[in-house]
């Protein structure tokens, strides 16, 4: 039976067209048949007989994604196997890219380890979230890193309350409020002032961003907690919501924002089975000259 991987990429990017040019002969040469959406394999003029794939069959008998870019480019891909467990593995193109598994010149390898099936598969966690005014519902969305909450307006400032689990926190005025998962604890989040989780802990994070309030703290709270935050309705700015930075909604005064853990994760490919400390140590580049460890002189 034919293995079939679809190769999603940014081509838009000249190194990334080159990258999947080389990924698509790789495969070939391991017998697995590479497909394409149409759009992004009419920019590949080495995509020679690849298969060709919409949307809406492109996962059809697919056993991996393999997804050539930064975490954006991953986010994208995210969307498209959403309600399917075809798992992602990206290779990073970009900057950090912290959820790519592995790196530009480590590609061969890891077309390899897809062909020798010599890989894990980890659940990640995702956010479901809704939006209601006046308490009629007016979007649903859903999230892989982080639902935020922001300022529409640069200049304006909004006023929102908080809340966990149906009881309030605070209100604040603040340019937003992120609410993420662990895998985006290193993102938005992270940027935002919020602590790095661990994937493997299952919890939810709210952190404010810019709060203008004597208790802002970043909450981590149980995977079974339900965020909200309402936009006051005498705030003098409008909001906006962003999911993955992504998919937007727009939010007027009196809107309110319900998170909870998703039903559906997100899969994702591993090579790697090392520590998360590992990972995190890498993708930063933090200092640890020094480090002796246990039981080292």
């Amino acid at each position: 039976m034919t293995r079939r991987v679809l190769v999603l990429t940014h081509t838009g990017r000249p190194e990334a067209v080159a990258a999947a040019e080389e990924v698509l002969e790789l495969l070939r040469r391991s017998d697995l048949e590479p497909v394409m959406l149409a759009d992004e394999a009419a920019d590949v003029t080495a995509a020679g007989t690849v298969s060709v794939a919409g949307p809406a069959d492109a996962l059809d008998g697919a056993e991996l994604v393999i997804v050539l870019g930064g975490d954006g480019t991953i986010l994208r891909a995210a969307e498209l196997v959403r309600e399917r467990p075809v798992p992602l593995l990206g290779v990073n193109l970009g900057h950090v890219g912290f959820l790519a598994e592995s790196e530009r010149e480590d590609l061969a390898e890891a077309v390899a380890r897809v062909a020798a099936r010599d890989y894990t598969v980890e659940e990640r966690m995702t956010l479901d979230v809704t939006v209601t005014v006046r308490g009629q519902v007016v979007a649903t969305s859903w999230a892989l890193n982080e639902a935020t909450v922001e300022k529409a307006s640069r200049e304006r400032m909004l006023e929102l309350v908080t809340e966990v689990d149906g009881r309030p926190v605070s209100t604040i005025g603040c340019d937003g409020v992120v609410m993420a998962t662990p895998t985006g604890s290193t993102a938005y989040a992270f940027s935002a002032g919020g602590p790095v989780v661990w994937p493997e802990v299952e919890a939810l994070l709210m952190v404010p961003i810019s709060a203008h309030a004597l208790f802002a703290r970043p909450l981590v709270v149980a995977p079974t907690s339900t965020l909200a935050v309402e936009v006051l309705t005498r705030t003098d700015g409008v909001g906006v919501l962003w999911c993955d930075g992504r998919r937007t909604v727009e939010l007027p005064r009196g809107a309110r924002i319900e998170v909870r853990r998703g039903a559906v994760p997100v899969h994702l490919a591993r090579l790697v089975t090392g520590p998360f400390t590992d990972r995190l140590v890498a993708k930063f580049e933090l200092p640890v000259a020094g480090w002796r460890g246990p039981g080292r002189r």
